[in-house]
């Protein structure tokens, strides 16, 4: 057999090279970071559906993984366990979770929204007024926004905590429950809060305006703020961008919603048409509202421990 001369031997070696250089390229521009987000039915859901922020951060070398949750507090506990980077949230979770010892970093907060969360009654109900749930059965979802709304709502009407019979469901068991008649009352937010209004004729006893903001907030790590701080600024400036649009087109965004959460489009009209719109940075006046649910919780002892809400903020935080 002939063997391959020297130079001819160098061609083939520098040929296989070449070759091999396509792969690695290709190897070099997969995505170094991920993205997981943790999200809810809302905004991000419809953020999800068009693909803008995985096109955003796709020069970045950031890929997005996508998971939906049913409630803030399995999105923080998801947090705590390290299985999820960025989520969004109501007021209480963050307390719970920062009381729990979850490394968790404040991102952002809309602006508030108090009429996007009530208490809702059976439209034949006796109930006509708060003082008239002392001691009825109240469903709501614990450790979410509207655990501290009711306790708050309690508060303004004479009430104490201790008159309140809270039965602790997630939504989807809460919604079967008030459909039974086995609860009294249900404290929940939208689009679930449109959808018994519209599909089971629940009657508002109730919302927020007057009692609490009902913040929602952007969270992520502080080990992910701290290095990947370009990727959030992105997702922030997607989200705020996408609140604006929806805030001038509430129609299409409803109908967008519509379709990707499998709800009637009049749910969402109604749930649409009564949110605020805004995404604004955390701010020390922000996180001192959150300070004060902190200590609400800790005096009820729903929270085993005083915290420090500040602990929780992400590096640069507006005065």
């Amino acid at each position: 057999m002939t063997s391959i001369s020297l130079p001819r031997r160098r061609l083939v070696q520098a040929t296989a090279a070449a070759i091999a250089l396509p792969s690695l390229g290709a190897f070099a521009q997969s995505p170094q970071r991920v993205l997981r987000i943790g999200h809810q039915k809302g905004g991000l859901s419809v953020l999800k559906g068009r693909g803008t922020l995985d096109k955003r951060l796709a020069p970045l070398g950031v890929a997005i993984k996508w998971t939906e949750f049913t409630a803030g507090p399995v999105q923080l506990e998801a947090l705590n366990v390290g299985s999820i980077d960025f989520g969004d949230v109501g007021e209480a979770p963050p307390i719970f979770a920062q009381a729990a010892g979850a490394p968790l970093a404040y991102v952002a907060a809309t602006v508030h929204r108090p009429a996007s969360e009530a208490v809702l009654v059976p439209a034949q109900s006796a109930i006509r007024t708060v003082a008239d749930l002392k001691g009825k059965k109240i469903a709501l979802n614990k450790g979410s926004n509207v655990h501290y709304f009711i306790v708050k709502l309690f508060e303004k009407h004479g009430l104490a905590y201790g008159d309140l019979n809270l039965v602790f469901l997630p939504p989807a068991d809460a919604r079967a429950a008030f459909e039974k008649g086995s609860i009294d009352a249900w404290v929940i937010w939208d689009p679930f809060l449109a959808a018994a209004e519209k599909t089971l004729g629940a009657r508002v006893l109730a919302d927020a305006q007057g009692v609490v903001g009902n913040r929602a907030y952007y969270f992520s790590s502080l080990d992910y703020v701290a290095k990947n701080a370009d990727v959030l600024a992105i997702v922030t400036e997607e989200i705020n961008a996408l609140d604006r649009w929806s805030e001038a087109n509430k129609d299409a965004f409803a109908g967008e919603l519509s379709a990707l959460l499998g709800l009637p489009k009049p749910v969402l009209d109604l749930s649409v048409g009564r949110s605020r719109y805004g995404v604004t940075p955390i701010t020390r006046a922000i996180l001192a509202e959150q300070q004060q649910i902190a200590d609400t919780f800790y005096t009820l002892k729903l929270i085993p421990k005083p915290i420090k809400v500040l602990e929780a903020a992400a590096p640069g935080i507006a005065a």
